[in-house]
């Protein structure tokens, strides 16, 4: 059994889905709410954005990224999804799924995708990343979207995405969930090792925004500590996952690295395009 058959639309909500089910330290997943935000949420927000991301080669990509917005919010309240958003619109339009792909597509944007996005922006009303300004979007919407982007960089891990090409989606975080993969963790043990190996590479620009940068860092250096248990053993190994997690749920869950989720999601999204990410188990038999 495999993935190939579901259309673009089904693999980006399977996508969304895989990421929030996985247990991931800090993040919703199918054991643990936050106070305002559920596994429900993110899942019916990850069923309605499939059927508008299946219109992904008739639509323009700041149209994409807008009525999925519009769409996630036909079911729930609070924004749920708008860095997976960001993200899996420029993969799902890109041809071929490389940086040159990626950079093709976005040498066609113009001034109106710079407002649709914006708008989807301002329309996510995205608390948990931040107000609208905090990546650097002004109530006029620029000429480039691209230009906005360049501006948030060093501050957004998702803006640094449209900036580079995308090269930490595809050259470190896909890359990585198929070499774990295929040293035969579980799907889910390897969204999990993914998800931690990239907060130990990239402080989450999520909790830096809501905690600062310091922060951010030492919430990274943990990440890396828990690394480095897996030469004492599996044990020590969730241990330390554990110790992770519960550090990064107290403080009201303001540690939420919810970036590196969204960074997760995107190479999930990039498996199944690929078709490189292969069922659990025991969906095969």
């Amino acid at each position: 059994m495999s993935y190939e058959n579901l259309t673009l639309g089904q693999k980006v909500t399977l996508a969304c889905m895989l990421e929030v089910s996985a247990p991931k330290p800090g993040n919703v997943h199918r054991g643990a709410d936050f106070e305002d935000l559920t596994f429900y949420d993110f899942i019916q927000s990850a069923a309605a954005i499939g059927p508008v991301f299946d219109r992904y080669d008739e639509l323009r990509l700041g149209e994409l990224i807008f009525l999925a917005v519009e769409a996630t919010q036909t079911v729930v309240a609070t924004n749920t999804n708008l860095g997976l958003i960001l993200l899996m619109a420029p993969l799902a339009k890109a041809m071929p799924l490389n940086a040159a792909g990626i950079q093709e597509m976005f040498s066609v944007l113009d001034s109106q995708d710079a407002d649709r996005v914006y708008r989807a922006i301002s329309k996510a009303q995205p608390g948990g990343l931040g107000e609208v300004d905090d990546m650097d979007l002004a109530e006029q919407a620029p000429t480039s979207l691209l230009d906005a982007m360049e501006h948030a960089k060093e501050r957004d891990l998702i803006a640094a995405q449209y900036v580079n090409g995308f090269h930490d989606v595809l050259s470190v975080a896909a890359p990585k969930l198929r070499e774990y993969q295929l040293a035969g963790l579980s799907q889910v043990d390897a969204i999990v090792r993914t998800h931690v190996e990239l907060m130990s590479i990239y402080p989450d620009s999520l909790i830096a925004r809501k905690c600062g940068k310091e922060v951010a860092q030492e919430a990274s250096s943990r990440a890396a500590a828990v690394l480095e248990q897996l030469v004492s053993g599996e044990e020590a190994y969730v241990t330390a996952l554990a110790d992770l997690d519960f550090w990064l749920r107290t403080d009201g869950h303001r540690r939420n690295p919810g970036t590196t989720a969204d960074i997760i999601g995107a190479a999930l999204l990039v498996g199944l395009i690929e078709g490189w990410l292969e069922p659990p188990v025991d969906f095969q038999r």
